[in-house]
């Protein structure tokens, strides 16, 4: 890896120089390129696609598991597939996400399929960032899709964030819950220019006495396209909460589609979705404290997107 890898690496890990602790699989440009295992967690390589799985063992506690992918060529358009799974019992860390360099006319693609089984009592914590850089006028494009299935007691919470750089998106994530487990997604993302981001969530609650928590904030400005869908299927006695917090700037559009469904008396399913300009009052709090009406404006966007 040179000095640009580990820049990206850095960007959507937090870790400096590619030091890695625990098991780890480093993806650039549609190939593994840097592989660790350990006592607990496998990594193996898929003999049908492109990809990986992924085994947890039973009991595992609190080790961290670091899945970056990173692209640097222009033109490359990166399909893979990985699987998750996460033994009784077991509390991991799953690091992913994706950092694309594009200094060229060719748009760059990565499209990331990942799978979540989780065996009774499970506990993931998943955390997956998005950049995209470059001076080239060809599109950074990341599609992730995200299928998580929860036995009984499992609990998954995702963290998605997309802030700078990525042109298109259209994100996915999908959940299915037995009795007692527990799915908490938080997403934030940020758009600009022309740039288009599309969300869409669907959890089905099955089991008794599971529960889903999505929570959405996103801002976006100038001539940028949000879009954000969320369907909540209560089969049993159930809490759902949805909700959809948005900034809308300039010229930008954004769309808020809600979809709630109960199937048993003792589902309950609450959406809430608001979309709307930067106070104005808050601007002049912040500008009579010394910052000009853009320094104000992008520290409540800042604020707002923690």
């Amino acid at each position: 890896m040179d000095n640009k890898d580990k820049e990206l690496l850095q960007e959507i890990t937090g870790i400096q120089n590619a030091e890695f602790t625990g098991a780890y699989n480093i993806r650039k440009d549609g190939k593994g390129i840097e592989r660790k295992i350990t006592e607990n967690v496998n990594i193996i390589t898929k003999k049908d696609v492109s990809g990986i799985d992924i085994y947890v063992k039973e009991n595992t506690k609190y080790e961290f598991i670091h899945i970056p992918v990173i692209i640097t060529e222009s033109g490359l358009n990166d399909v893979v597939y990985n699987d998750f799974y996460i033994g009784e019992n077991a509390n991991v860390t799953i690091i992913a996400g994706c950092g694309i360099h594009n200094n060229h006319h060719k748009d760059s693609q990565h499209d990331g399929i990942h799978r979540f089984f989780l065996e009774k009592g499970a506990r993931v914590k998943y955390i997956e960032k998005h950049y995209g850089e470059g001076e080239g006028t060809g599109k950074r494009i990341l599609n992730p899709v995200t299928e998580v299935y929860l036995k009984n007691d499992a609990t998954m919470e995702m963290d998605s964030v997309q802030i700078k750089g990525v042109d298109s998106t259209v994100r996915v994530t999908k959940g299915v819950l037995e009795e007692n487990s527990n799915f908490i997604v938080s997403e934030k993302i940020l758009t600009h220019g022309n740039q288009f981001a599309k969300t869409a969530f669907e959890v089905e609650l099955n089991g008794e006495n599971t529960s889903t928590k999505v929570t959405s904030r996103s801002v976006a400005t100038e001539n940028s396209k949000q879009e954000f869908s969320s369907k909540v299927i209560g089969n049993s006695k159930c809490f759902g909460h949805v909700e959809c917090d948005a900034i809308i700037k300039d010229n930008a559009k954004i769309i808020a589609i809600p979809e709630i469904i109960a199937n048993n008396v003792e589902a309950n399913l609450i959406h809430e979705a608001a979309i709307g300009k930067i106070a104005g009052e808050q601007l002049i709090k912040l500008m009579t404290l010394g910052l000009t009406e853009k320094e104000a404006e992008e520290a409540i966007i800042n604020g707002f997107l923690k």
